[in-house]
C-alpha cells in the first residue's frame, strides 16, 4: 500500500469539508484560555464536532502543544493489523497536510515490534482525523505518528505503553501522546453518566489495569479504552500522577434525546 498520502475520509461529515467554514467550526469550539498546563498525555473524543467537539476543544485549549504528537485511536472497521502504523508521508484536510513523524515510527517499530506497517486499519478510520484539524488550527507546524489498536491483550497494552515512554524520553523534544476515544454508546443518559463515571474515576487515579478491567467487568462501550490504556501506562512512566477531566458531555446535550446518548470525556494526564 502507498503510504504516502491519506487523503480525509470524514471530512464533509463529522466536521466541515471547506476550510473558511471548518477554521470557524473550530474558533467556535476552543475556548480562549490565558493559561495552559503541561501534559504527558490527554484523552479526547473522537465523534462528530457539533457533538463532541465542545470536550476535545476544551482539552486541546488547556494544554500545551508540542510540534510532535503521538496519536493512538481505536479500530472501529476491524480491518488492518492489531498495532496499524501508518509511518509515512502525509494525511490530508481541508486545512491542508499533516506530516507523518517517520523517524519516531521506525523507533516504534523497533521498540515495539507488533507494530505493523500495514494501514489499512487507517483508511476509513475517523477516530484519529479528527483530531488532525485542532492540531492544524493550533499549530503551523507538526509531525505525528498515527495508530491504530485492535489488540486487546493487556499485556501487549502495557508493551506499547512501555515503549511508548521510552521513545518519548529519548526524543530530545517534547511529545504529546493523544489517545482518542468516545465513551459509553447509545444507552440512556443516566446509564451512560453511571458507568462513565466508572471509567473516569480510574482514569484520574491513573490506573491503566483499573481502567481495563472496570471496562470489562461493567460492559462499558468506551471504544477506546485499548488506546487510553496504553497512553496512562506510558504518561505514568514519564512522570504523571494522576488524570484531570476537564469536562464531560453526552450526545443528549445537543439532541435532548437522553433515552440512547453517547457519552464524550476529556482529561488531561
Amino acid at each position: 500500500m502507498n503510504l504516502q498520502l491519506r487523503a480525509a475520509a470524514v471530512a464533509g461529515y463529522f466536521y466541515s469539508g471547506e476550510k473558511s467554514r471548518l477554521e470557524k467550526e473550530l474558533s467556535e469550539l476552543l475556548p480562549a484560555k490565558k493559561e495552559k498546563v503541561r501534559a504527558r498525555a490527554i484523552v479526547v473524543p473522537h465523534a462528530g464536532y457539533m457533538y463532541s467537539g465542545s470536550v476535545a476543544g476544551e482539552v486541546y485549549a488547556s494544554v500545551e502543544l508540542p510540534e510532535t504528537f503521538i496519536i493512538l485511536c481505536p479500530n472501529h472497521t476491524g480491518s488492518g493489523s492489531d498495532f496499524d502504523l501508518w509511518s509515512e508521508g502525509e494525511w490530508s484536510t481541508p486545512l491542508g497536510s499533516a506530516q507523518v513523524d517517520v523517524e519516531l515510527c521506525r523507533q516504534l517499530m523497533r521498540n515495539f515490534p507488533r507494530s505493523v506497517t500495514d494501514g489499512t486499519a487507517h483508511l476509513r478510520e475517523h477516530s484519529l482525523e479528527v483530531q488532525l484539524p485542532f492540531l492544524q488550527y493550533l499549530k503551523e507546524k507538526f509531525s505525528f505518528v498515527p495508530l491504530c489498536i485492535r489488540q486487546w491483550d493487556y499485556s501487549y497494552l502495557e508493551d506499547l505503553g512501555h515503549a511508548l515512554a521510552k521513545i518519548v524520553s529519548s526524543a530530545g523534544r517534547d511529545v504529546l501522546i493523544i489517545a482518542s476515544s468516545d465513551m459509553t454508546h447509545y444507552e440512556s443518559q443516566q446509564s451512560a453518566e453511571k458507568k462513565d463515571r466508572l471509567a473516569i474515576q480510574q482514569m484520574e487515579l491513573m490506573n491503566p489495569k483499573g481502567l481495563y478491567d472496570t471496562v470489562h467487568e461493567n460492559d462499558i462501550s468506551m471504544c477506546g479504552y485499548l488506546p487510553a490504556t496504553a497512553a496512562m501506562i506510558a504518561a505514568k512512566d514519564l512522570g504523571a500522577t494522576s488524570g484531570r477531566l476537564l469536562k464531560y458531555a453526552t450526545s443528549g446535550d445537543v439532541t435532548r434525546d437522553y433515552s440512547s446518548v453517547v457519552g464524550y470525556a476529556g482529561l488531561i494526564f
